[in-house]
């Protein structure tokens, strides 16, 4: 591109350290919520910079790690999963949210690896930190690389109950699982997120340069202002 066509553009080029998401509140106040067993449907009033008051619906969420879990044959450890919402069963990670208080990200991602496909791994990096859906939901997910599996039990007293039940495991090779996404097979976010974050590192040569499970994830602080904040609202 010319520096003519370039100029005439509209926008501000970005480069850089400027490449950066910013923990950002504008003010506001909850004005309602109704609860539910994950997530709560919540109603804030919230104030934009010009003054202007918003109402803005969306859901809470505990928050979730995910673990594309790789083998030495370059296939990726998925599970089936209904999930009743939208009417699919598909393929996914081992996957679980951070319900327990306090819970260390990679202490969560190693259960439900070992909970969901009986699988450990001495290998772990970060892929990549993803909100699956900023605009209406809370939900921020950290989706681990896991290396070096081998073969483990369930946890003792763990049993699969509700959906997880009817879970298989499977191995699907990695560049068949990128071709199943980009025609449109394979539509689970975090499957997407995570396989597609893999394939590009490995083509750029920087596995051994992701981040280590220990990185710091921002989401997890603004997510707890967030819920001091909203506490004490009215219950729909």
């Amino acid at each position: 591109m010319t520096a003519e066509r370039r100029a005439a553009l509209p926008g501000t080029p970005v480069s850089g350290a400027d490449l950066a998401d910013v923990a950002l509140t504008w003010p506001s106040v909850r004005t309602a919520t109704a609860p539910g067993i994950i997530s709560d449907f919540v109603r804030d009033e919230v104030t934009a910079p010009d003054g202007h008051v918003l109402t803005r619906e969306y859901l809470t969420h505990p928050g979730a790690v995910a673990v594309i879990a790789l083998d030495d044959d370059d296939r990726v450890a998925v599970v089936t999963q209904y999930r009743h919402p939208a009417g699919f069963r598909f393929l996914e990670p081992p996957a679980g949210l951070l319900d327990v208080i306090d819970e260390d990200p990679l202490l969560a991602a190693r259960r439900e690896l070992a909970e969901e496909a009986e699988l450990a791994a001495s290998d772990w990096r970060v892929l990549v930190d993803v909100f699956t859906s900023p605009g209406c939901n809370q939900e921020s997910i950290r989706i681990f690389l896991a290396r070096d599996l081998a073969p483990v039990h369930r946890p003792d007293g763990f049993v699969l109950h509700g959906e997880e039940a009817h879970m298989e495991l499977r191995w699907a090779p990695l560049p068949e699982l990128v071709d199943a996404i980009y025609a449109g097979r394979v539509q689970n976010p975090t499957m997407v997120f995570g396989t597609l974050a893999l394939h590009a590192a490995r083509l750029e040569g920087r596995l051994d340069r992701l981040r280590t499970p220990e990185a710091a994830w921002p989401a997890r602080a603004v997510k707890a202002e967030a819920d001091a904040r909203g506490s004490g609202a009215v219950t729909l």
